[in-house]
């Protein structure tokens, strides 16, 4: 079983893979990152994936997977794991719209990200994974001790 990278070496991977990239790439991965922590600040950070055709991804969970952070040639891709779940207000999702689960927003060079709105759309995937948990947890757990 791979073990998980622990969370201040996934950090420090996601700081190297922004200096790394070096270009719009970089920059616009370092301003979703932050994003995602000012609209939830008990945010975690991942690295899974690892293989050797693939150096690894940058994840973000709180209560199971939020997000993902690719980045490719042409895209950094915000892959959202329960995405089909949330509501779009703001339409930000523009990529992977036909599955069941996930969905995905793609940044291009020049984009200008709606911070508000991406944050609005973090928190919502934050609030669906608490939801979850809640409905998994165990009935004595969920009225609390006193009953």
């Amino acid at each position: 079983m791979k073990r998980p990278v622990p969370v201040e070496s996934a950090s420090r991977l996601i700081d190297e893979k922004i200096k790394e990239l070096g270009d719009w790439r970089g920059k616009t991965l370092a301003k979703v990152r932050a994003i995602i922590h000012e609209a939830d600040p008990e945010m975690v950070e991942e690295w899974k994936w690892v293989k050797p055709t693939n150096p690894g991804t940058p994840v973000w969970s709180h209560g199971g997977i939020v997000c993902t952070g690719e980045t490719y040639k042409n895209v950094v891709k915000m892959t959202f794991a329960k995405g089909a779940a949330l509501e779009d207000r703001s339409g930000l999702f523009n990529s992977s719209l036909d599955g069941n689960a996930r969905r995905a927003i793609d940044f291009f060079e020049g984009d200008k990200i709606n911070e508000r709105a991406l944050k609005n759309l973090v928190r919502a995937a934050v609030d669906y994974n608490q939801i979850k948990l809640k409905r998994k947890a165990p009935a004595g757990a969920r009225r609390g001790a006193g009953w």
